[in-house]
C-alpha cells in the first residue's frame, strides 16, 4: 500500500488579530477567564474582501511556491470547510481559478468538520493511487466567526477564522493508516444551513469536551495500531487545537510521551480545518519535522466524526 508524504504547507490569515482583551470589551469575559478554559490568547477575524475562499487561494499559492512543483502535476484540489460563504459555487473550483490550475482536475468540497483534512488525505491518496497522478492540493479554510454567536460567551471565545493549506504524494512503501469514525448527532454540535434557520454554532461544551478526550486517544491508539508502530517511532502527535485543555487531558494518558504533543491554539484560536495544517507549518518551518519523520494526525468535530492518520514524511 502507498503511504503519503506531506511535501509543503501554506497559511492564509486575516489582517485583523484580535485578543482576549480587544474580545472582552464586547463579550462579558476577561483574558484571564478565557485562558483558563481554553488556552486562547487571540483570534484572527476576517474583514472586508476575506472569506473562505480567498484564504484558501492564498494559503494554496504559498503552498505550490514552497513545494517548487509545476501546477500542471496537481490533479486534484480538495477544500475541507464547515463555513462556506456559498453553497454555489464551490470553494475548490474558485481555488482552481484563482490559482490558474489545470482545467482538467479533479476538485471538490468536503465538509467533515474538524476531520475534514484527515478525510480528504486518504481519498487523495486513493485518487493518486488509482491513477498514477503526482500530487493533490489539501486546504482547510474556516470563516467561523462569520457564524459565531457573540452573545454566548461560552462559545464565541472559541474560534477563529484562518486558511492551511498542503500538497502531499504517494510515498511508496512508507509507513501509513488512515481512520475514520461518525456517531451521528444532532444534538452536542451543530449549525443549520440552506434552511436559514439557526445559521450559528451551537454547542454543548460539556458533551463535546466529553466526546473529543476519548476520541483523540482511540484515533491515536488505533492510528499506530494500524500502521504497526509505536510512540516510539512518533516525532510528532498533532491534534486538532479545540482547546488546550482537551489536549492536556489527553496528554495525561501518554505519560513519558507528553512532549510529542504540541500545540499553537493560544496564538489563533479554534480554526476547525484549517489548524492541522497551520501546526504543520510551524513545525516544518522551525525544522522539527524532515523527510523520515513520522507523525500522527487526530481530527474530531461535529457529526459526530473524528479520525487519524499515521503519516512517514
Amino acid at each position: 500500500m502507498n503511504g503519503v508524504t506531506i511535501l509543503s504547507t501554506g497559511t492564509a490569515l486575516p489582517k485583523r488579530c484580535v485578543t482576549n482583551d480587544e474580545l472582552s470589551k464586547t463579550v462579558d469575559t476577561s483574558d484571564e477567564w478565557i485562558r483558563q478554559r481554553s488556552g486562547i490568547g487571540c483570534r484572527y477575524m476576517c474583514g472586508e474582501n476575506e472569506n473562505t475562499y480567498t484564504m484558501a487561494i492564498e494559503a494554496g499559492r504559498k503552498a505550490i511556491e514552497k513545494a517548487g512543483i509545476n501546477k500542471e502535476d496537481i490533479a486534484l484540489v480538495a477544500i475541507t470547510t464547515s463555513s462556506s460563504d456559498y453553497l454555489f459555487p464551490m470553494n475548490a473550483s474558485m481555488v482552481q481559478a484563482g490559482l490558474g490550475l489545470n482545467e482538467e482536475i479533479m476538485s471538490f468540497d468536503l465538509t467533515a468538520a474538524c476531520s475534514g483534512l484527515i478525510y480528504a488525505i486518504e481519498l487523495a491518496r486513493g485518487y493518486l493511487t488509482m491513477n498514477n497522478k503526482k500530487y493533490a492540493l489539501i486546504i482547510g479554510s474556516e470563516h467561523l466567526t462569520r457564524i459565531t454567536d457573540y452573545t454566548d460567551r461560552s462559545t464565541c471565545i472559541l474560534f477563529g477564522d484562518a486558511g492551511g493549506a498542503i500538497i502531499v504524494g504517494l510515498n511508496e512503501g512508507a509507513a501509513y493508516a488512515n481512520k475514520q469514525w461518525t456517531r451521528g448527532n444532532f444534538d452536542v454540535l451543530w449549525c443549520a444551513g440552506a434552511s436559514g434557520n439557526g445559521q450559528k454554532i451551537h454547542m454543548d461544551g460539556k458533551e463535546v469536551f466529553k466526546f473529543a478526550v476519548g476520541a483523540m486517544d482511540q484515533g491515536i491508539r488505533e492510528a499506530l495500531e494500524a500502521s504497526g508502530q509505536t510512540l516510539d517511532d512518533v516525532k510528532y502527535i498533532i491534534c486538532h487545537q479545540a482547546n488546550l485543555r482537551i489536549i492536556d487531558h489527553v496528554k495525561k494518558r501518554y505519560k513519558g510521551y507528553e512532549d510529542k504533543f504540541f500545540s499553537n491554539i493560544e496564538r489563533y484560536a479554534n480554526t476547525s480545518t484549517a489548524s492541522i495544517p497551520i501546526v504543520l507549518e510551524e513545525l516544518f518551518d522551525k525544522g522539527e519535522l524532515n523527510k523520515g519523520d513520522k507523525i500522527i494526525l487526530v481530527g474530531f468535530g461535529a457529526g459526530l466524526v473524528w479520525g487519524s492518520a499515521f503519516i512517514e514524511l
